[in-house]
């Protein structure tokens, strides 16, 4: 596939996120897809990512994740963002707080005819948890 057309898959993903149509997810994850770097329990494919946003969702109704620089070749799509929304549902144990966040990440994904099979990405988890008021 070209570099646009991941370019594109990449964004329908963000767009899922963003307005919780997380069942979009399926058009553009591939069944077995791997996250290396996985929430806790994570399964493989589109299953896992619906899982893992639904509950960061829940936890962030209003979570939003905004592109700030992107760059793409003929099978990966690299990106840094930044992630905000407001503390109003359980979090990694925390009770909501109705405290905003806002932290910053970066991620990789690797495209295979239009979909996603596999992920590498990192956010600041640490600011987020600072930021709820949880000392380490």
């Amino acid at each position: 596939m070209s570099k646009e057309a991941n370019i594109e898959a990449q964004k329908k993903f963000g767009e899922a996120v963003n307005t919780g149509n997380l069942e979009a997810l399926k058009d553009v994850v591939a069944e077995g897809s791997v996250d290396h770097d996985p929430a806790d329990g994570q399964v493989a494919g589109p299953q896992g990512y619906i899982d893992f946003f639904t509950e960061l969702r829940t936890a962030f109704p209003d979570l939003k994740i905004e592109v700030k620089h992107l760059v793409a070749d003929d099978e990966n799509v690299s990106f840094a963002y930044e992630v905000t929304g407001t503390h109003n549902g359980n979090f990694m144990g925390i009770t909501p707080t109705g405290k905003p966040i806002k932290a910053r990440g970066m991620q990789i994904s690797k495209f295979e005819n239009g979909k996603m099979t596999e992920r590498w990405g990192s956010s600041n988890e640490l600011g987020i948890l600072k930021q709820l008021g949880k000392t380490i």
